[in-house]
């Protein structure tokens, strides 16, 4: 009985080991997939356990270079952050960014816009798209 304990432990300290190693800090670069097509941003996170410091970096529609800071958190494998943009008439728009830390060098998720999946409400009946993708891979360097 000892000896199942003694590896049962020993099993839950590496998985605890390898949880606690998740760290994305640093320089991505994310695709994100939407039915307007893909849209590049650079994005720079900064870890401190769990808690997480975002800054985005992309082109808005009128061609000129916007950042976007905020925060979110790292749980295991798991990453999310939420992000308040001003649309063009002027009202704010939260997006949630829920997704799976692949390995060290890839992230993959998909986009809530204002609480709910997918897209702003658009459609026949007020259907919503399906949730828009996006993926990350960790700039060399």
């Amino acid at each position: 009985m000892k000896k199942i304990t003694l590896a049962a432990l020993a099993i839950l300290s590496l998985g605890l080991l390898a949880v606690a190693a998740v760290n994305v800090s640093g320089s991505w670069e994310m695709t994100m997939t939407t039915p307007r097509g893909e849209r590049k941003s650079d994005v720079v996170f900064v870890q401190d356990g769990e808690k997480l410091t975002v800054t985005m970096n992309r082109m808005n529609r009128d061609g000129n270079m916007e950042e976007t800071k905020s925060e979110g958190t790292v749980k295991g494998n798991v990453i999310e952050w939420k992000t308040t943009r001003q649309s063009r008439d002027g009202r704010e728009m939260t997006i949630t960014y829920k997704g799976t830390i692949v390995d060290d060098n890839n992230m993959k998720g998909t986009m809530e816009f204002g609480g709910g999946p997918g897209g702003p409400p658009g459609g026949m009946g007020g259907d919503r798209p399906p949730a828009p993708e996006w993926k990350a891979v960790r700039k060399a360097g």
